[in-house]
């Protein structure tokens, strides 16, 4: 019944106009690209490049290196000793994907929760993300091998729509050897689809619940000489919260180009423009009273349940008003635009030398808080490096070498924001203009001394400079002040690493790691104070880990294969942040002197009965991570005292001890009905401390979500080509928290902490997630 009501909503469904037209003009512009791409291409050459490139390993085995060398990624594409997962179209093109949450939910040790805006998915690898209101921390994200991170260890999940995607891989664990600063907790690297892959046009729309309608077009081909993908989409929603609704573009090519038989370029775009009203985070109390914050446009924060902010009347100072988020027109409006370039020359069947450049412009408007946040942030990324592959006697060495240099230097101003609508902007309350740079060198070297065997060592190191400046301005009814804070930042890094890899059989690959990395401040994180207004926060310091990892990867058939890996983690001056309310202007960032990660993951793929069930399969992942403080003390004040607080011991709040997902599938192989399929899909989350003390959880949530598609077999012509599904998300109809960010504890007057129902007050943490929703999609390969 849920599937004929979720077919029944869409034949009723309004069609967007407007998103309907302008993507109706970027999918005729690039059918009639593909169009004349397939004409040249064919003309020239009737054979895909992925089908030469296979003879051609056939034909010469020392050829593999030359493949090898024209992988996506700089660094090596899975680091030999890490703990890698992946997961592949697959596991998502068969379902809405509306965010990388759909791409990395059956990753083990991968975990997401809500960020500021509709796809900003804050994407957490061993716990490392869940603690931050948005973006990707913690890790280095590349897309096709060009840096999505900026040199800041800025990176956000707006620019990703999964249709167009082949794969995501996830190398976890400290990763700063290979990947340098900021890959505290590992790495990912998106990998796009290939053109030979598609070999003409895609045509695809989602749509359902919440006036959710995503038009997407691709066009791809390729052969021996080139290797050709654009992509674009335009997504539209109205949101299931209050001032929630959005508009999101994106585009994306990618082009490889053979210049000779030893020369390569490959050019990268990717740009994304992001208009989304955005909701304010809520307190405990506020998520039990309202979570989607219904018929609150006016309401003040007296209000059961309702969110608001304080904005000052005249933009300057004095009288504030409390303002719910709709009313002010809160909201995200920002543009980000990558352009990369990589030249790949063989020197020899056995040595690959890569050259990398990497524009990448982020222009904020951002009125999110009290404030209204503006701004450009432009960086530059120069990367080269060399990869050699010779014999120890009968033994390979695989030798990597490169160095790498990102600068980023931004300018931006804060306004206060005035209670007449639409984030009228009053007087600026701040600006700040600076910089970040990081030089960085690494090398590894990956041995197979013998024949079950292989050992990895290697050395990475990155120096860091942050120069920056903040003026603060004061107002009142006769006279403007200002405050200046000044960061001149320096650091040095190095991340050595080892890795022993044994493989007794076919059926057996065990590994150890020893791996170290390191993550310095960004200069946002310099200016924000405890009481999260703008201030001085300039002697916080770089945060370093050592990780160890014992894991194992077991296939004792074509049906069965199990990935398992403990990890143990110890951090020096690990940065954690907090928030201090719906009415401050950041997260406030501080250094725990000591803390310990420590858990296992867990991947299971089976089909459990071949022969009876040929199309069915269970897919299972789990994490489990307990992160502890070891050596913290919290000093906490109030108007007339101030006490210190041991939280040696305590949980790390913001990190989901548990994470789970389940999915039971089958795909019909063969017969009338081969090319149907679906699953069912739990999804369960533990609960989660919010702040330091330990007094107040986020509460957990299990989900069930049911898909069902058909891809209609070749032998039936025309329609092969047509692909379809629906989707039923939430199917119990649960409310559930999809993001909670940290929380302050306070001290009462009496001089104790405190409890669990004060805190549960604390505003500007939860996000509510999506009740049931329904959810289909077709798309037409032409």
């Amino acid at each position: 019944m849920g599937f004929l009501r979720c077919l029944f909503r869409f034949s009723n469904m309004p069609y967007p106009y407007d998103t309907a037209r302008r993507v109706s003009g970027l999918a005729v512009g690039l059918f009639m690209v593909s169009i004349a791409l397939v004409r040249e291409a064919s003309a020239k050459e009737p054979q895909s490049f992925s089908k030469t490139a296979h003879a051609v390993i056939k034909a010469d085995k020392t050829e593999e290196i030359t493949v090898a060398g024209t992988s996506h990624a700089p660094a090596p594409m899975r680091p030999a000793g890490q703990t890698t997962f992946s997961s592949g179209r697959d596991n998502y093109a068969n379902q809405v994907a509306q965010s990388v949450a759909d791409m990395v939910v059956t990753i083990p040790g991968a975990s997401f929760t809500q960020g500021n805006g509709p796809r900003d998915t804050v994407v957490s690898i061993r716990g490392s993300g869940d603690r931050q209101s948005y973006g990707l921390k913690n890790l280095q994200v590349l897309e096709d091998g060009f840096p999505m991170t900026q040199p800041d260890g800025t990176a956000r999940a707006d620019l990703i729509d999964p249709h167009a995607y082949e794969g995501v891989d996830v190398f976890e664990g400290p990763a700063s050897t290979v990947y340098g600063n900021y890959a505290i907790n590992g790495a990912i690297n998106f990998r796009t689809r290939k053109g030979a892959d598609i070999h003409g046009v895609e045509l695809g729309s989602d749509f359902g619940s919440f006036g959710l309608f995503n038009t997407y077009a691709t066009v791809g081909y390729g052969n021996r000489h080139y290797d050709l993908m654009v992509f674009g989409s335009d997504v539209w929603s109205k949101g299931f919260i209050a001032n929630s609704r959005y508009n999101t573009a994106t585009e994306s090519m990618r082009l490889r180009v053979s210049l000779t038989e030893t020369d390569r370029l490959v050019l990268k775009v990717v740009n994304n423009q992001t208009d989304a009203y955005l909701p304010v985070r809520l307190s405990l109390n506020q998520y039990q009273a309202n979570p989607y914050q219904q018929s609150c446009y006016q309401a003040t924060s007296a209000a059961a349940g309702c969110a608001s902010v304080l904005l000052l009347q005249n933009g300057r100072y004095g009288t504030k008003e409390a303002v719910s988020p709709e009313a002010a027109g809160l909201g995200r409006f920002d543009r980000r635009t990558i352009v990369g370039l990589r030249w790949e020359h063989d020197f020899s069947t056995r040595t690959l030398w890569r050259n990398q450049f990497t524009y990448d412009q982020r222009h904020v408007n951002q009125p999110t808080s009290p404030t209204s946040f503006v701004g450009p942030y432009n960086s530059y990324a120069v990367s080269s490096d060399v990869t050699n592959h010779v014999l120890i006697g009968r033994t390979p060495l695989e030798t990597f070498g490169g160095i790498s240099f990102d600068y980023l230097d931004y300018g931006y101003q804060t306004y206060n924001i005035m209670p007449y609508g639409g984030a009228s902007r009053g007087a600026m309350s701040s600006e700040s203009y600076g910089h970040q740079w990081n030089l960085g060198a690494r090398f590894q070297e990956d041995w197979h001394f013998a024949p079950k065997w292989h050992f990895v060592i290697g050395l990475g190191g990155t120096y860091t400079d942050i120069g920056a400046t903040e003026t603060l301005y004061g107002y009142s009814a006769t006279s403007t002040t200002r405050r200046y804070v000044t960061a001149n930042r320096f650091f040095f890094n190095l991340a050595p690493e080892g890795a022993l890899i044994y493989t007794p059989s076919k059926n057996w690959t065990l590994h150890t790691r020893v791996g170290t990395a390191y993550g310095t401040p960004s200069s946002s994180n310099l200016f924000i104070t405890p009481q999260g207004n703008y201030g001085n926060n300039t002697q916080i310091q770089s945060q370093s880990s050592v990780g160890v990892d014992l894991g194992a990867d077991w296939r004792p058939s074509d049906t069965l294969r199990v990935q398992a890996t403990g990890f143990y983690e110890f951090y020096n001056n690990e940065l954690v942040s907090q928030s201090a309310g719906v009415n401050a202007v950041g997260s406030y960032t501080f250094n725990a002197p000591a803390s310990q990660h420590r858990g296992v993951v867990l991947g299971v793929d089976w089909q459990p009965l071949p022969r009876m069930i040929p199309g069915g399969r269970i897919k299972l992942s789990y994490t489990y991570d307990n992160q502890v403080y070891t050596n913290y003390t919290e000093v906490l004040s109030n108007s007339t005292l101030s006490r210190a607080f041991d939280r040696a011991g305590n949980a790390i709040p913001g990190v989901i001890p548990n994470f789970l997902n389940a999915r039971f599938l089958y795909d019909q192989p063969d017969g009338p009905a081969e090319g149907l399929g679906g699953y069912a899909e739990v999804i369960w989350r533990d609960s989660y401390w919010l702040d330091n003390a330990n007094q107040l959880k986020a509460p957990g949530y299990a989900l069930l979500n049911l898909e069902v598609h058909y891809n209609p077999p070749a032998r039936m012509g025309w329609a092969h080509r047509l692909h379809w599904y629906c989707e039923v998300q939430n199917v119990a109809d649960q409310v559930y928290v999809a993001g909670a960010t940290n929380i302050n504890d306070t001290l009462l007057g009496n001089g104790q902490q405190a409890g669990a129902a004060a805190l549960m007050s604390s505003t500007g943490s939860i996000y509510a997630g999506s009740l049931r929703a329904y959810f289909g999609g077709v798309r037409l390969s032409l």
